[in-house]
């Protein structure tokens, strides 16, 4: 019998990757409100609202038998502090201008449960980043864009914003969303086989 694996994200990102990988993953969007959690550290705050996406998608009824449920969430951490996605483009903006030319690091976190007997494997990967030192036009014109506006730190690798990260150390894939990796590891720590996950 195949494994289902659910994602609960709307990230297109997210699901390109695992689609790349060889998965195809069910969607079902979580709703959860992602402000209810503060002060907390870039690694924790990520992993925890990792949890709530995948438990609130977890609950549902109208899950396919036996599901690997999915929740992963991203933020940037810089000085200490996490960055989601921006507010508006205002907010874009001065956060390219305190990002350039300097080094964050990309923390996502990922919970795996399994529905067939409510496992949960969780866990948070960290990818270093480094930032070109764009300019101010190169900034306006980037956030002009949109792009910005709709990811955790303000940024892409696999979009318009890969010309604006000059290195990486780390999962790639982790940058873009999903750590391909941990959540290997972690289907196996759930009892699965990662290659039956596989659209055959």
């Amino acid at each position: 019998m195949t494994t289902t694996l659910v994602l609960a994200s709307a990230s297109p990102a997210r699901l390109a990757t695992l689609r790349g990988a060889g998965l195809d993953p069910v969607v079902i969007v979580s709703g959860v409100d992602e402000s209810r959690l503060d002060g907390l550290p870039p690694a924790e705050l990520a992993l925890q609202l990792a949890e709530l996406k995948c438990a609130a998608v977890a609950g549902r009824d109208d899950l396919p038998p036996g599901a690997l449920v999915l929740g992963c969430d991203s933020v940037l951490e810089l000085d200490g502090a996490p960055f989601g996605k921006p507010a508006d483009a205002d907010e874009a903006v001065r956060r390219w201008r305190s990002m350039r030319g300097r080094t964050g690091i990309l923390r996502t976190g990922h919970c795996l449960r399994d529905s067939a007997d409510g496992r949960v494997a969780a866990a948070t990967a960290s990818t270093t980043v480094h930032f070109a030192d764009v300019d101010d036009d190169e900034i306006a014109a980037y956030v002009a864009t949109g792009e910005p506006l709709h990811v955790a730190g303000a940024f892409t690798v696999d979009g318009l914003g890969g010309a604006f990260v000059t290195g990486i150390e780390g999962d790639h894939h982790n940058v873009v969303g999903v750590s391909l990796p941990l959540v290997r590891e972690m289907v196996a720590e759930l009892g699965h086989s990662w290659t039956a996950l596989w659209a055959r």
